[in-house]
Formats: C-alpha cells, structure tokens, sequence
C-alpha cells in the first residue's frame, strides 16, 4: 500500500482526504452555491434590472452593448440577414463590447455578497448565543460547585497537617 520510503501513495491522500469530511463539505457548498447563483441571477435579471431600465429609458440593459471600430487593414466580414420585411440583407459583422452583462453580473456578485453576509452574520449570532449560553451555565456550576465546597468545609474543619500535630505534641512534651 505504501512506497519503499515510507510515504503514503497518491491513492491512501487521496482516500484519506475523502475520509476527512472535507471533500463532502466541499461539494455540498458548491451544490447548495450553484443553486443560489440561478436564484440571485433570476433576482437581478427578473426583478433588479427591469427597474434600472426604467430610469435608462426602457431600453433592455442585458443587451446594452457599443460597437467596437474596424480597424482599417482588416477585411470586414458580411453576413445575410432577414429584415423586418422579409427580404435577405447582406450587413457588416461587427465586433461589441457587451457591458450590460458586465453590469448584470457585478449587480449578482454584490446581491451573492450581501446574502453571505446575512447568513454568516446570522450564524455568528447564533454561535455567539450559544457560547454565552454554555459559559453562563459552566461559571454557575462553578459558583455552585465552590458554594457547596465553602459550606462543606464549614461543617467539616480540615484535618490537621502533620506538621500542626507535631507541633501540639511537642507543646504537650514541653508542658510535662
């Protein structure tokens, strides 16, 4: 299972790294965070962004885009399209610069961040709660605890020390 110089192999890591609990964790979050990307793109496309278009005109932001120039050595590329009326138009391809997406896609890393936020805030909260919960209750078992020891020790003085007994039996001897 092992090599001659005693290291594990590749496949003992790897089986060990699997064993851990980490890989298990790992695949969980990118799951359950593949799951809430979709949700926090459908927010901002479906419900941020029809806003924002508003107040840039009703225009669809998702396609906002400029045309990007030709340069003058390069063959521009043709290509056929349909017009509205039906007939075939041969057009320029050109090359754009698509910022909407950008913008849709920081709008989603910024709504992802905050949600995050939130949940580990939240979860911080709650940890923090019950820390101060289980301190509270360990320093009043010790106050109960030093309070049961303190009234036992009332009832019952402590046995002397050797030293104290040999120095009443030599106070008798001294007395004789």
């Amino acid at each position: 299972m092992s090599k001659k110089n005693g290291k594990p192999t590749l496949f003992e890591e790897f089986k060990t790294f699997i064993n851990k609990g980490n890989a298990m964790a790992l695949a969980v979050g990118t799951i359950i965070g593949g799951a809430f990307s979709g949700i926090t793109k459908s927010v901002t496309n479906d419900l941020i962004m029809p806003l924002v278009n508003i107040f840039m005109g009703g225009a669809d932001f998702s396609d906002a885009k400029i045309a990007l120039p030709r340069m003058p050595w390069v063959t521009p590329t043709y290509e056929t399209v349909v017009n509205e009326s039906g007939e075939e138009v041969v057009q320029e391809v050109l090359n754009y610069l698509t910022y909407g997406n950008f913008i849709s896609a920081v709008i989603n890393f910024f709504i992802m961040a905050i949600v995050v936020f939130i949940i580990v805030k939240a979860m911080n909260t709650l940890t923090e709660a019950a820390t101060r919960k289980e301190r509270e209750a360990a320093e009043a078992a010790a106050a109960a605890a030093a309070a049961a020891a303190a009234e036992e020790a009332a009832k019952n003085p402590p046995a002397p020390t050797s030293e104290e007994l040999l120095a009443e039996i030599r106070d008798l001897l001294k007395n004789k």
